[in-house]
């Protein structure tokens, strides 16, 4: 390797592209076109970058493996940072693999947390865990532990254990100021804001408040009855149980929950669970029926007890009911949850991230853009979607993965 590119080569490594550039900028060898790739991903032209990579990748051949595998690795991160989640795993586990038959363990490790970091944008957290475990963060550089801990940080949050993320985000603070990247610095200090923004509103006999995450983790480790329409389920210190695929149920639960201890009329109730403007004979008929099927989901944690002009609930064991409410009511709230990340998004990979149908999020992007929420650039399968950070708040309870039951 000559001296232009190892130049190079330390200039990318400390974040510096345009400094590699003006080394390599003209040069057409596979080092180059390689290194020119991860110059113009660190600008933000991702385009051209995967086209230099794999440019560089046929120019290297099949008698350089470990080479096209770095490149595969590199273009791989460039997909996961412009949300292609599409792009085919197994082809970044095949250069992983490469690596680490080499002897190239630091670039495998790499390779290894892109994998994780992919499975916890689509909150696939156990697997993330699973794989977590495998790596010792001992003898990587400072950049490399930096990435390490704010993928500890992320599950962390994500599982609501915000002690754990704390060290892990303070050690990534460590690690970014050794490695005396900007940019990694500017990302450990984004990161750290999501456990000082508020998370959730608490509504208790019909007050509210906003509360951090740690107040969260603290209140679904509480005693108290929690009507939690964060993930749609009712829980107290013994049992959860999920409504999610019960809307009607859920809208019950949580209307009952908002007035505690005092009851709910039943015009009241018919308006929340079925948007109707009045409660007709037909409609008390059906509220009878969904509210007989709410007592035997909730028969363990409490009852629902009829009153001269409603309903309310009564906890068997909690001695105080709650609801924990999303910071903002939005219909769409978890396609604005992953569009916050200020990364720009396809439909598809939306869709991937939410276990759900690309034609359900469309429908979701286009109401978003119609309200000023969202908006889009590019077409085609070259479209992209993206959003400012929701103001003042952080989104992690928005996101696709189950809060702890235990």
């Amino acid at each position: 390797m000559d001296s232009l590119i190892t130049a190079a080569a330390r200039a990318l490594a400390v974040g510096d592209p345009l400094g590699a550039l003006k080394r390599i900028a003209l040069r057409e060898d596979a080092p180059a076109l390689a290194l020119r790739g991860i110059a113009m991903a660190q600008l933000g032209d991702f385009v051209r970058a995967k086209a230099l990579l794999r440019r560089a990748a046929r120019a290297f051949g099949p008698k350089e493996p470990v080479a096209r595998a770095r490149c595969i690795v590199a273009e791989a991160e460039i997909a996961l940072v412009s949300r292609d989640l599409g792009w085919p795993a197994k082809v970044l586990d095949a250069a992983r693999t490469t690596l680490e038959q080499h002897g190239d363990r630091m670039n495998a490790a790499h390779a290894r947390h892109l994998e994780i970091r992919r499975l916890l944008l689509i909150g696939r957290l156990d697997e993330a865990e699973a794989l977590l475990a495998e790596l010792d963060p001992a003898p990587f550089p400072p950049a490399s532990r930096t990435a390490h801990e704010l993928v500890v940080a992320g599950i962390a949050l994500r599982r609501l254990r915000t002690t754990a993320a704390r060290a892990a985000l303070a050690r990534a603070e460590d690690a970014a100021r050794a490695a005396g990247i900007p940019a990694l610095t500017a990302e450990v200090e984004s990161a750290s804001q999501v456990l000082n923004t508020p998370a959730a509103r608490l509504i208790v006999r019909g007050k509210e408040r906003l509360l951090l995450l740690e107040e969260v983790e603290a209140l679904l480790a509480s005693p108290a009855f929690v009507v939690d329409a964060c993930r749609n389920v009712v829980r107290d210190a013994r049992s959860v149980v999920s409504l999610a695929r019960r809307p009607v149920l859920f809208a019950l639960a949580r209307a009952l929950g908002e007035a505690w201890p005092a009851d709910v009329p039943r015009d009241v109730l018919v308006a929340r669970a079925f948007k109707a403007r009045r409660a007709d004979e037909s409609y008390r008929a059906r509220l009878r029926v969904e509210l007989g099927r709410l007592r035997t989901l909730l028969r363990g944690l409490a009852a629902v007890s009829a009153t001269k002009t409603g309903f309310a609930l009564v906890p068997r064991r909690a001695r105080e009911v709650v609801v924990l409410a999303r910071p903002v009511e939005e219909g769409h709230a978890a396609v604005l949850a992953l569009l916050a990340d200020g990364e720009a998004w396809s439909s598809s990979a939306l869709a991937l991230a939410l276990g759900t149908s690309q034609r359900s999020v469309q429908r979701a992007l286009d109401s978003l853009a119609a309200a000023g929420k969202a908006q889009s650039y590019g077409g085609g399968r070259a479209r992209r979607w993206l959003t400012p950070t929701l103001p003042g708040f952080t989104t992690t309870l928005l996101l696709p993965a189950p809060l702890p039951i235990d």
